[in-house]
């Protein structure tokens, strides 16, 4: 294993090199509120919602492993190591998000799903890669945390903006096969969100160069023939996954349920409203946007608190615990029949989902080897978009001829996802690696 120099980050840097994931993470709530609508607005029948979602797990399967072992091999002094593909991946998602809300019909919103979720794809794993990159040890925790108050914040901008933009600019009638002129306004913002705020982190956030053991290894792959540097990437999959510590297995059936779980209630929580509250597309969108706002502003206010929290008890009893609050959140909602109240259960999740998107990728970026960081992140992800490959491909049936069709029943099937999942992250015990050296820097 490979040693590194890295100095000890200030808090600010800490926070300059993450405000990027506030533009991907705007996009990603939009995928999370206003995607499934517009489906729905188009024509789509509710039990096609889980396949039409299928563009996010094919191409994170494909895309962020792939990039994450390009990027391990790739250096520039000009434009770095991670940063020209999170570049180009903010890019292909600005045109994507502003081109969303005009498609004139089902199969064009499709085909810019599967274009988006390649650009986002394309810039989340080198991103994450990034941050591991650039911190110690001691710091991952508040790195990878720092990184769920951003995704708190993105989310929460994004589906604040959708409710607003409706009461603001919103009413009048549903007219069936055409997407409300009030959500065009949220997917602009998020088109120039997400080149803006990549490009800030890019230019405040100086990577690391590789060590001359790496850069070694760097030019060794740039010498090989085109069709061999091809190959490359695919072999480096096949080895990480051979070599992968036990700690990875054990998180990826954790991951099978949460993210199955997840999954089901992104898309069946605009659906439930339209069953346990009586709204309408229009209205249910709303109510479902204000769900997430909710939880993403507690996941923005509380995932810096976790990292103290995780330094005494420990990321395996913290991580549990948050799942067990989520499946509490889950099993609740469809039981409450007042737009506000139901609102309470979303402080739950809102700590689970600030743990999710921290905790676990600061364990994992721990144990890796740092030369082999970004191929491993990217095998984390596969965890994550497995887990929702299957859900889109199984759950249509299984909502359809378990479930009655019900999407009170597909909400009551995700929470108990989630408490399995719960049970299976107590299993996770850390190993102890390091691979770095200190260097005197600014303390946080």
């Amino acid at each position: 294993m490979i040693k590194i120099n890295k100095p000890k980050l200030s808090f600010w840097q800490i926070f300059n090199m993450n405000v990027g994931f506030l533009g991907i993470q705007y996009s990603f709530g939009l995928q999370q509120s206003a995607i499934n609508p517009i489906f729905l607005f188009l024509g789509a029948d509710e039990e096609l919602l889980p396949i039409l979602n299928i563009a996010g797990p094919v191409t994170g399967l494909i895309i962020q492993p792939i990039i994450g072992a390009v990027s391990d091999k790739t250096w520039s002094p000009r434009w770095g190591r991670r940063k020209p593909f999170f570049l180009i991946g903010a890019l292909m998602g600005s045109l994507c998000l502003f081109a969303f809300p005009l498609s004139p019909a089902l199969w064009f919103a499709v085909g810019l799903l599967w274009i988006l979720d390649v650009g986002n794809n394309m810039a989340m794993e080198p991103y994450r890669a990034f941050v591991g990159d650039k911190l110690l040890d001691s710091q991952l925790s508040i790195g990878y945390q720092m990184q769920s108050l951003f995704v708190g914040a993105g989310i929460l901008l994004a589906n604040a903006s959708i409710f607003l933009f409706q009461d603001w600019f919103g009413g009048g009638q549903e007219v069936e096969g055409t997407v409300p002129k009030w959500l065009y306004y949220s997917f602009f913002i998020g088109s120039f969100l997400s080149i803006a705020t990549i490009l800030f982190s890019v230019l405040k956030t100086p990577e690391i160069p590789p060590s001359d053991e790496e850069l070694a290894e760097i030019n060794k792959h740039k010498a090989l023939p085109f069709m061999s540097r091809v190959k490359v990437p695919f072999v480096e999959i096949k080895h990480a996954v051979k070599e992968m510590p036990k700690f990875m297995w054990k998180l990826s059936g954790v991951y099978l349920f949460q993210w199955y779980a997840l999954f089901v209630y992104w898309q069946f929580i605009t659906p439930l409203f339209r069953v346990s509250l009586g709204y309408d597309t229009s209205q249910a969108a709303a109510q479902a946007a204000k769900m997430s706002t909710t939880y993403n502003i507690v996941t923005a206010v509380v995932a810096l608190v976790l990292v103290p929290l995780t330094m005494r008890f420990g990321g395996k009893k913290v991580y549990a615990l948050s799942l067990v609050g989520t499946a509490i959140a889950l099993f609740s909602i469809p039981f409450i029949k007042d737009p506000i109240y139901v609102l309470f259960p979303m402080v739950l999740f809102g700590i689970g989902w600030a743990a999710m998107m921290g905790i676990p990728y600061s364990m994992v970026s721990k144990i890796v080897p740092q030369e082999r960081r970004g191929v491993y992140m990217g095998i984390l992800n596969m965890m994550i978009v497995i887990p929702m490959g299957i859900q889109t491909l199984s759950f249509g049936p299984i909502f359809k001829n378990l479930l009655g069709g019900n999407s009170v029943n597909a909400i009551l099937f995700a929470g108990a996802f989630f408490a399995i999942a719960a049970i299976l992250a107590m299993r996770l015990n850390m190993p102890k690696s390091s691979n770095e050296t200190v260097l005197d820097g600014p303390d946080l």
